[in-house]
């Protein structure tokens, strides 16, 4: 896991992809911002200023600062008086508490979910999940994470309970995925995606055992195989082994 040493600043500038100017300039700074955290393009520990990452994106401070007060909230990033932002860390047991409170959260919803695909439904999820492919055969991790939420925050949304929607996309945001550069450059990372088109179809024919234990089979690939680019542990059934126990 990408560390370094939280006492010391960067003062280089941050390898971060540049952003263009878009429309919506914070909020693309934010996405890319969150993206670098979570594949562990910014290191976790690494203290930044707004202006570094400012010069790094080519933009100003000013919405830099928005996005790391926005990330913070979503306890990315942490704040440090008169030098900036420090990337959270997260150790092997925060990762694997918040995979399991996931597991006790989604799996089980798609009981409530089973049944309540419609075609219409079908098509419009077929849609996000074929786009969240495209983009991981692109290697373009911040639109692939987009789609990934968003895939999985309609699919929650036919619950009709949006409190585990937000509560679900909220540990979504905060899960670390390292191995996802590796994954997307191999191809493997286009194969994987393929389980939301798996899902949509066992859930719109009402298989709701198969789409239970496919959704489990899927978290604990965000937090072993994406997170470090292995199966090897911990597995999908056990993402709570403690390694002091």
């Amino acid at each position: 896991m990408p560390t370094s040493d939280p006492a010391v600043a960067v003062r280089s500038t941050p390898a971060v992809e540049r952003v263009a100017r878009p429309r919506y300039l914070r909020e693309t700074v934010l996405e890319r911002l969150r993206t670098a955290i979570i594949t562990g393009e910014l290191a976790e520990g690494a203290l930044f200023s707004a202006p570094m990452l400012g010069q790094a994106l080519g933009v100003s401070a000013t919405p830099v600062r928005e996005a790391m007060m926005d990330l913070a909230r979503e306890g990315l990033v942490e704040t440090v008086k008169n030098k900036g932002f420090r990337i959270t860390r997260m150790s092997e047991d925060d990762l694997d508490d918040l995979a399991q409170v996931r597991l006790l959260l989604e799996p089980p919803a798609m009981h409530l979910v089973a049944g309540r695909v419609t075609d219409v439904e079908r098509t419009a999820l077929r849609e996000v999940a074929g786009a969240c492919a495209a983009a991981a055969e692109r290697e373009d991790l911040q639109q692939y994470l987009q789609l990934d939420r968003a895939f999985h925050a309609r699919l929650l949304s036919l619950t009709g309970n949006q409190q585990l929607v937000a509560l679900a996309t909220e540990l979504r945001l905060r899960t670390r995925m390292y191995g996802l550069i590796a994954l997307a450059r191999d191809g493997r990372l286009a194969a994987s995606a393929q389980e939301h088109h798996d899902l949509v179809e066992q859930l719109h024919r009402g298989d709701a055992d198969a789409a239970e234990h496919l959704l489990r089979q899927h978290i604990g690939h965000a937090r072993a195989l994406w997170a470090t680019g292995t199966e090897s542990d911990p597995s999908a059934d056990e993402p709570t082994r403690r390694r002091d126990t």
